[in-house]
């Protein structure tokens, strides 16, 4: 285990529908989600990452990239950690600014490239990186500006139209809406195989093949994600905690730091 200590804030972000986050750590992330697209830059340090496009590895000067629903963990490389900045971009942000570069042509993209070795993109993003947590410059709408240029040409250079993927078997379909249209609600793998047909060992490791995720690790990253929205709005963390199914405060927020690396009240003191 590595003796580095984890170092993880949660920035005031000044462009809507992003959130900022910068880590120096050592530490090892689980399989995991996000409900945003996630770019950023690798500062120091190495870290290998089973992603959803393959295992990669980034170093520090190189870009990284997860897209919403991708399933990706992150281990560090060597005994001394490493250090990012990251930006989470709301789908319904990416959204916009796919359909104003593609003339309104589409709105579902995703980053190709889980890793982007080049150094003029990578200074692109330290920028905007300054400007959207107001290091950089004062917060006026020149500055604001500058970002929203970087986000329509990130759009039209590094996103690419989602192409079409191989169907989710339905029986899979079925037992993840069930977990969808509320994930705060208690299922058992008995709910989810009468939802999808088949006997619970059979749901367990469809629903696993395509997920990449046991029925019981979507449900916490479902709920992970619920909180993390629900306390970006601004609703007080024991309610976020109670209302996204955890048992209690305390429980969401052991959660968020294995996974996400800080606390809801990071987030909420970002706000």
């Amino acid at each position: 285990m590595s003796a580095v200590p984890t170092k993880t804030i949660v920035a005031r972000s000044l462009l809507r529908g992003t959130e900022a986050v910068e880590a120096d750590t050592g530490q090892s992330f689980p399989r995991h989600m996000h409900e945003t697209f996630g770019i950023g830059l690798i500062r120091r340090g190495a870290q290998r990452s089973a992603s959803g496009r393959g295992p990669v590895e980034a170093g520090a000067g190189d870009v990284i990239t997860v897209n919403p629903g991708e399933i990706h963990d992150g281990l560090p490389i060597g005994d001394h950690g490493r250090a990012w900045h990251m930006l989470y971009l709301e789908t319904d942000l990416v959204s916009e600014a796919c359909r104003d570069v593609s003339d309104q042509k589409f709105s579902e993209a995703e980053f190709s490239d889980p890793v982007i070795r080049n150094t003029a993109i990578a200074s692109d993003f330290a920028r905007v990186y300054g400007i959207i947590t107001g290091r950089l410059a004062a917060a006026d709408e020149t500055y604001i500006m500058a970002a929203e240029e970087w986000l329509l040409e990130t759009c039209a250079t590094l996103l690419l139209r989602r192409a079409a993927t191989p169907g989710v078997p339905a029986s899979v379909r079925h037992a993840r809406a069930l977990i969808d249209d509320d994930p705060a609600v208690a299922v058992s793998l008995a709910d989810l195989a009468e939802a999808s047909g088949l006997s619970r060992y059979q749901i367990l490791r469809a629903f696993t093949q395509a997920t990449g995720l046991t029925p019981h690790a979507y449900i916490i990253q479902r709920r992970l994600s619920m909180a993390r929205r629900l306390i970006r709005e601004g609703t007080p963390l024991a309610e976020a905690a109670a209302t996204s199914g955890f048992s209690d405060q305390s429980h969401m927020t052991r959660l968020f730091a294995r996974f996400f690396g800080f606390s809801p009240g990071a987030l909420a003191a970002s706000l």
